[in-house]
Order: structure tokens, then sequence, then C-alpha cells
């Protein structure tokens, strides 16, 4: 296998862009092909899995994957043979290798386990760089944006959960340890903290660019209208939740510049990137989109999709070959007026409550990024859910993991979650545990993790 770098990675991310439709059909096809082949021939869960997939095959002809039984395969299913999870959790051990290689040789990301299964994942130099390739050359929805922000001298800060190996935070902290002088560049404040704290903290960094997740930038318009907050950037960049267009013009609004967003996830990169028409154009020469309904057949262009399965074209590492992501999309191929010739997609997301509480008199607003980052970090809970009722009660649906009662995991979630909130200042709460164990939306199907219940 051979290394994608930087520089070569943004040579093809444009040669794309000026390709016919069937030579970029091609090139998609060429590299499928390369890495189902590799993935037979290194690794053998996908020996295994492909022991009945003739040479000459169609994607369609491949089987599903999804987290859950690569995760429980997880040594057979790398393409290095000289790893294993065990490793690699035991690397993950020491927070401070946030950021950091394994030997040298890997970056190290998990996903938000919003499906209750975290998913482990190595980064090898060509996916680092191929992901940083597309950030550069396509982050980017209007021209103009970043012209104002290489004048302000690229300075910029993200609110973003900063307690583990995501992909946001780790991908930050790593230029940072590679680079220290980019700490009056480059930035980060935690979606844990309270408001106060991550105002204070923009105000002295005075950011050209301002990041972070949708719930938590949302807290910061008030701060800002207030003048609490002051801060002029050029560009709004969201990522990591559903941006509606209400609040897209609200952000727009309060820090008197263009607000957009951007489709990523661990697994795949970034997945598909906004254009000035708000279309976000799957980056279709990296990786593959197909959305199915539940069952996994084909959903047609214009329909919304239970699901979709993602293909990485360019993790010989860990393939992710027609991965099962719990997204719901719509797919779009009709022509976009920006001239970007990919399909775009529409996309649900996750849409978990901002909650309210009251204290001295006072409403107290949390992002539910900060509950969820939180209780993720609990040892003990396999999966999840909270219920925010009147007058400060919460409940708590809770599946612990293996060996542990759903009592003990009960205390350990209740600690967490007041120590979290007494940070907001907010000390007055009834936290109770439910006889239920957390479940999907009865009638859409999607799960939340963080929900704001109205009345009992």
């Amino acid at each position: 296998m051979k290394t994608i770098g930087l520089m070569q990675a943004m040579g093809l991310c444009r040669q794309f862009q000026k390709l016919p439709p069937r030579e970029r059909q091609e090139m998609r096809d060429r590299r499928l092909r390369g890495l189902v082949t590799y993935a037979r021939k290194n690794s053998p869960y996908f020996a295994e899995l492909y022991l009945d997939i003739p040479e000459q095959f169609s994607l369609s002809d491949l089987p599903p994957t999804n987290k859950r039984d690569l995760m429980a395969h997880w040594d057979s299913w790398v393409t290095d043979r000289s790893v294993t999870l065990q490793q690699i959790q035991q690397f993950m051990q020491d927070k401070d290798n946030i950021g950091r290689k394994w030997h040298k040789k890997y970056m190290v990301f998990t996903t938000s386990g919003s499906t209750g299964n975290p998913l482990v994942m190595l980064c090898d130099k060509t996916v680092n760089n191929v992901m940083s390739a597309i950030s550069a050359s396509r982050s980017f929805a209007r021209k103009e944006d970043m012209a104002a922000f290489i004048r302000r001298g690229g300075k910029s800060m993200g609110v973003f959960a900063d307690g583990g190996f995501y992909l946001a935070n780790s991908s930050i902290r790593s230029r940072l340890l590679r680079m220290p002088w980019k700490k009056r560049q480059l930035g980060i404040s935690s979606a844990l903290y309270p408001t106060e704290k991550i105002v204070e903290q923009l105000n002295n960094f005075q950011p050209a660019m301002l990041g972070g997740y949708p719930s938590n930038l949302e807290l910061l318009i008030d701060e800002q209208n207030s003048g609490r907050l002051h801060i002029s950037p050029v560009i709004v960049m969201t990522g990591g939740e559903y941006l509606s267009n209400d609040l897209r013009k609200r952000l727009s609004d309060a820090f008197h510049c263009y607000a957009q967003t951007s489709y990523a996830c661990t697994e795949g990169g970034a997945v598909a990137c906004e254009c000035p028409h708000q279309h976000l154009h799957i980056n279709d020469d990296w990786v593959i989109v197909e959305p199915v309904d539940a069952r996994g057949n084909p959903v047609p262009d214009g329909v919304l999709a239970d699901k979709y399965l993602l293909t990485n074209l360019y993790n010989f590492t860990q393939p992710m070959i027609r991965y099962e992501v719990t997204d719901r999309i719509v797919l779009h191929r009709e022509a976009c007026p920006c001239g970007n010739p990919s399909p775009w997609l529409e996309i649900e997301g996750r849409n978990d409550d901002v909650l309210t509480f009251s204290a001295d008199g006072k409403e107290i607003r949390v992002p539910p990024l900060a509950i969820y980052a939180r209780l993720k970090e609990t040892s003990g809970l396999r999966r999840f859910q909270l219920l925010k009722y009147p007058q400060n009660c919460v409940t708590l649906r809770l599946e612990p993991v293996e060996g542990l009662s759903r009592a003990d995991a009960f205390d350990a979630a209740a600690a967490a979650l007041r120590e979290l909130l007494s940070a907001y200042g907010v000390t007055d709460v009834a936290v109770s545990l439910s006889e239920e164990l957390p479940k999907q939306h009865p009638v859409s199907g999607k799960f939340k993790h963080i929900l704001n219940v109205e009345s009992q």
C-alpha cells in the first residue's frame, strides 16, 4: 500500500473536480477494487466475509458491515497484523496521548458512541493527509470567506468536546503538539465548560473563525448580543450536529458573518462539504454513500433514507466498506447552481435537546453535548438516555456494562451529572433511575440521548 502525501492528495482533489462523469466513475471503481483486493488479502475478517464474492463484483454484491460486528472482530478486521485492540485501549487510558500517534504510526480516534457502541479507529498518514487535503480545498463554502480568514491570520477557535479521542479534539491537539507556536493561532474551548468560561476564552482569543457544535454556539448568541461576548469572526463553521436554517440565520445575524456547516464522521472524515447554495456535496472521489431503508434496501434519490452505507476509499488500515451509518439522509443528483457535479445530501443528524434548569431565580441553559460527553465518559454505562422534567427533575434510563448492576451504574452516572450541573451553577437537581431501558421514539424510530420533557 503506497502512502498518499498531503500535496499529492490536494492535487488529486483538484484533478477529480475537472474530470468528466465517466472518468470520475472510473476513478471511484479503481479505488473501490483496490480497497477490496487489499482488504481480502490483509484482513482475516474481510477474507472470510468476502469468501464467496467473485473477482468481478459490483458494489451491491458486497455484504454490509456495522460498528458492532467490526468492534467484535477488531483484531481480525485491521489489516496491520501487528496491532491489537488491547494495545490501543491501553494507549487510550492515558488522556495525554490524545493527539499523539501510537508507536509514531497511527492517530487514534473514537466515535461518539451515539448508538451505544463506540468505534476505535486508526488513521495512518494517508488517511490524515486525505482528510487534511479535503479540509484545505473544500471546507469553505464561499471563496470570499476563505480570503477574509487568511487576511485575519487564520486564527480559529472551536468549541468541542475535549475529554476524549474524538476527531475534532484529537486533530487540533495533534497540530498543537507538532507546532506549539500555533497556540496563538489555533485554540479549543471545551464544550463541557459553563458558558461564562467559554465566553472568557473566546474574548481573550478573538478568533477569525468560530467553530463548534450548533447547540453550543446557539448559547453564545445571547452572549454576543448582550455584549458579554465581543468577538468579530469572519466565518462561523458548525459541525457535528444538524444546523437548522433558523439557527444559521441567528448565528449570522449575531456575529455579522456567514455561518455554514459540513458533514463529517470519524469513519469517513469529511463526507460532504457545503457550497454557496447550502448544499452538502459528497466528496465522492473519496467516499461512496448509499441511502437505504431500515432493511438495507436502496432508497431512491429525493427520498428520506433510514440510514446509509458508507464506503471509505482511502482507509486501507481499517477498511470501511458498505458500513452502516444511522443518520437519516436524502440524496440529490439534480444539478446544483454552484456547478459542482457531485451529488449532494440533506441530513437530519442528531437532534438532542438543549436543557433549561432554574437556579437562584434564573434560567440556566445547558447544551446537550456537555451532558452527553460527561455521561459517555462515565465508566459502567453501555447506553444511556436522560429525560429532563420540570422543577429540575431528571430521570436516567441506563443499560450498564456486563457485570455491573443498574444501581451501581446509576450512582456513578448521577454523581457525574450533578458534578457537571454544579459547574453551570445548578446545585438543586433531583436525579432518579427509570425502570425503562434507553429506547427509540415510538413513531420516528430515532434515538435521542438528551430529551426535554415538557410535562409529566
